[in-house]
């Protein structure tokens, strides 16, 4: 069954070369190192539209972990090709930041992985938060169209 993919709010693009210890016996990208590339999606996202980059959330006070990750592999990379990852951010009223990825080879446009990642808010406690912090109100406030 294919999910469907949901209207992005904003949208960031990065690139990441492999390197060789990211590959496995099988001399392709291992599997895990594909949520670390969403990681580096995020971050460069935070720094494209700043405000929700991890030292902006903790700055006002807030934590917010990754709470639900999915992941679908559809070709390999290997060492010294170049990932290119489209990180969209899917706007919610929620107190959570949704994102949605798409990872491309970037010598052939192929699809390589797809999947989305949710943080929720919690205090310096780790207590949730439900309802959006004033700082991410804000933001989208300024970069929500």
């Amino acid at each position: 069954m294919k999910k469907q993919q949901r209207t992005a709010a904003l949208v960031n693009e990065t690139s990441v070369r492999v390197r060789f210890s990211e590959v496995d016996s099988m001399r392709v990208v291992w599997h895990g190192e594909y949520i670390r590339y969403f990681e580096d999606g995020r971050e460069e996202f935070g720094r494209r539209f700043a405000g929700i980059g991890y030292a902006d959330i903790a700055r006002s006070g807030y934590l917010a972990p990754v709470v639900d990750a999915h992941l679908q592999y559809k070709s390999p990379l290997r060492v010294n090709d170049t990932a290119i990852i489209e990180t969209r951010y899917i706007d919610s009223e929620a107190a959570k930041i949704c994102f949605e990825y798409t990872i491309r080879r970037a010598d052939d446009g192929e699809v390589v992985a797809t999947g989305s990642t949710m943080q929720v808010f919690v205090d310096s406690d780790y207590e949730l938060i439900l309802l959006q912090p004033d700082f991410f109100a804000a933001w989208r406030k300024k970069w929500i169209k």
